[in-house]
């Protein structure tokens, strides 16, 4: 019950202090890199709850840079709080995240823009305490997008690989709707799925509800909250800080 109440408390910080940018808070992605030599920050919190207790980053550290047209690299290095069976729970640094994304075809009328975003999951979370894989993980998505007026729409489909002991490479099907309901805020939602990660384990099907609001041109908050339909996480929570900056800025 103490750690629930802590996890809480935290998650609560980042809303207090607390354009529309695809990617977080959902779990689905985009296909459009971060604008040339722009920068975006992150500090944001995504906690899963099932049968043992919660689990989180608490809190990540994401960094997105536009290091070329079409191309952004992207980084991300996470604190992982983890409730095991029989109540212990362990903190400490989890796996760090590296990827790039391009950008291969630009949208028009009739057509979506198109990307890829593979990333790698580095093993650098202690596995035994339950903050890591304990192997390298890959994961090759292929996202797409299109606008329509104040709406937008995008998803796609991944594949991990994973090698960890008991584990099984599987795949990601995504799909994501937002409207921006005012020049500040944006609400969406998103359905995905995933085949099974372990062996013998279930498939997953979970929904989320967001938002994005922009304090200023620099400052952003993101929320998002759902709950699965199928597998065992019964309810998941994302709230994040982001910052925005560029060469005019």
């Amino acid at each position: 019950m103490k750690n629930n109440f802590i996890l809480g408390a935290a998650i609560l910080l980042f809303l207090i202090p607390v354009y529309i940018q695809a990617g977080p808070p959902y779990d689905t992605d985009d296909p459009e890199p971060v604008d040339l030599h722009h920068w975006e920050f992150y500090a944001a919190s995504h906690s899963t709850h099932d049968d043992n207790g919660w689990n989180a980053t608490l809190p990540h550290f994401e960094v997105n840079y536009g290091a070329a047209p079409n191309l952004q690299i992207h980084a991300i290095m996470p604190m992982g709080y983890n409730e095991l069976p029989g109540g212990e729970s362990s903190y400490g640094l989890s796996d760090i995240e590296l990827g790039a994304k391009y950008r291969f075809i630009k949208e028009n009328k009739s057509i979506p823009m198109i990307g890829i975003f593979p990333l790698v999951e580095l093993p650098t979370g202690n596995s035994s305490r339950g903050l890591g894989n304990g192997k390298t993980q890959f994961y090759i998505p292929v996202w797409l997008q299109k606008d329509f007026g104040k709406w937008t729409t995008y998803g796609g489909a991944g594949y991990w690989i994973n090698t960890a002991g008991g584990s099984k490479n599987r795949v990601f099907l995504g799909w994501q709707v937002q409207n921006r309901v005012t020049k500040n805020l944006s609400i969406g939602t998103e359905l995905y799925h995933t085949s099974p990660e372990v062996t013998g384990g279930e498939s997953e099907t979970r929904f989320n509800l967001g938002f994005v609001y922009d304090i200023n041109e620099n400052n952003h908050l993101l929320f998002s909250a759902g709950k699965g339909f199928q597998g065992p996480v019964k309810a998941q929570l994302y709230a994040g800080y982001q910052l925005t900056l560029g060469p005019e800025n």
